[in-house]
């Protein structure tokens, strides 16, 4: 039976499948990091607060016990780090304390686990906060402590807000009327109305193409923002690094004459070269192009060679005569819209009639000219 999937593995499997595939099939472990690490912190503390069984909540002495308690450390770089951090989610904490607990209302749910069936992929996930609003609708909050605040955009496609509201939907069959991303360190809730059901239907989609891409093994490795990560001994993209820093000798195959890396700093030098070489002969192109138009004439000869200069003349059909002339004998579809390859295949047809392949002949016309040189060796009469 396949595991549930949640929404950071679908979010990591549309970022790199290898990485998903590392992290959640081959059981590699991710290196700490100080914003996980300060951001579930800040977590538990705002589940803390609102998960009472009944009022009022928790002092703010008690939040900042509890904050203390339940801090945790890895991913820190340095104790001075770990030190500003800590100093930092106090303050964010008590700001949080002081908005919600004057006005506090006992939440429907809070850090609520669920399991749903989507076309018999199982989603599971924790939605940190669901309010009841007077309207009798739902309210879904998810808290994130990411640096920036959000956008309108960050509100509008936040698959993970989707899932949520598919979730609770489905839980409470109760309709979901507003969606909110708090930012944490800014203690901003940032919100929307409730999703379309054709982005829900989206997001069921994905669900489903995720689910169907793992069970086929599907695992490529994908470049991204976040590229390299912790794992790339094992991706194609960096492993080459990690065969050349091994023990003993590099395994990898020998171009003539050169190893793998040496051809890539010669490959890369050549290609400067080459861009140095086309802009100067573009430059040169363009003195003898001028010459030529200036002094009316259409050869310039050099020491050992000549060098002919000529107005080309591209030639096309414009779409709407062709189309005109072409619907009203059922033959516009086989042209796909004046595909070039298609119209030239309809002109050799013999099975179309003569006259409409002579009409469409002339339609034909001049669609842009441009300078075109030519090359000779001088013969030694010349």
């Amino acid at each position: 039976m396949a595991r549930p999937l949640s929404y950071t593995q679908i979010s990591l499997y549309q970022a790199c499948p290898l990485s998903y595939k590392l992290q959640y099939i081959d059981g590699l472990r991710p290196k700490d990091k100080w914003y996980f690490s300060f951001g579930s912190t800040l977590h538990l503390c705002a589940e803390y607060l609102f998960k009472v069984k009944v009022p009022p909540p928790p002092s703010l002495e008690a939040l900042l016990d509890f904050y203390e308690a339940k801090w945790l450390s890895q991913g820190y770089e340095s104790a001075e780090e770990e030190a500003k951090y800590r100093a930092y989610g106090r303050e964010i904490l008590t700001r949080f304390w002081e908005i919600h607990h004057p006005a506090f209302r006992m939440p429907l749910a809070v850090e609520h686990l669920f399991y749903i069936d989507v076309e018999g992929v199982k989603l599971r996930g924790y939605i940190d906060r669901v309010d009841k609003l007077e309207s009798g609708g739902l309210s879904i909050v998810d808290y994130k402590s990411s640096q920036n605040l959000f956008t309108v955009d960050d509100l509008s496609q936040d698959l993970q807000l989707t899932l949520y509201q598919l979730a609770v939907q489905q839980i409470w069959q109760l309709p979901v009327e507003r969606l909110t991303l708090y930012h944490l360190r800014s203690n901003t809730p940032c919100s929307c109305g409730p999703r379309e059901p054709a982005q829900l239907e989206a997001a069921r989609r994905l669900v489903l193409t995720v689910a169907e891409n793992i069970a086929r093994g599907e695992f490529p490795a994908v470049e991204n923002q976040y590229c390299p990560c912790d794992f790339p001994e094992y991706c194609p993209y960096y492993r080459h690094q990690y065969l050349a820093a091994g023990p003993g000798p590099v395994k990898q195959g020998v171009l003539p004459g050169l190893v793998a890396a040496e051809a890539v700093e010669e490959y890369v030098a050549l290609q400067s070269e080459i861009k140095e070489l086309e802009s100067r002969l573009d430059e040169l192109r363009q003195v003898i192009i001028d010459f030529c138009q200036a002094e009316g004439i259409n050869r310039v000869f050099g020491e050992e060679h000549a060098v002919t200069y000529k107005m080309t003349e591209k030639t096309g059909f414009d779409e709407e005569a062709v189309r005109a002339l072409l619907e009203p004998v059922g033959l516009w579809p086989q042209v796909l819209g004046l595909d070039p390859a298609r119209l030239r295949q309809l002109l050799n047809d013999e099975g179309v009639a003569g006259d409409i392949r002579n009409r469409i002949q002339a339609l034909k016309q001049v669609v842009a000219t441009f300078p075109r040189l030519s090359v000779r060796k001088l013969t030694k009469e010349e």
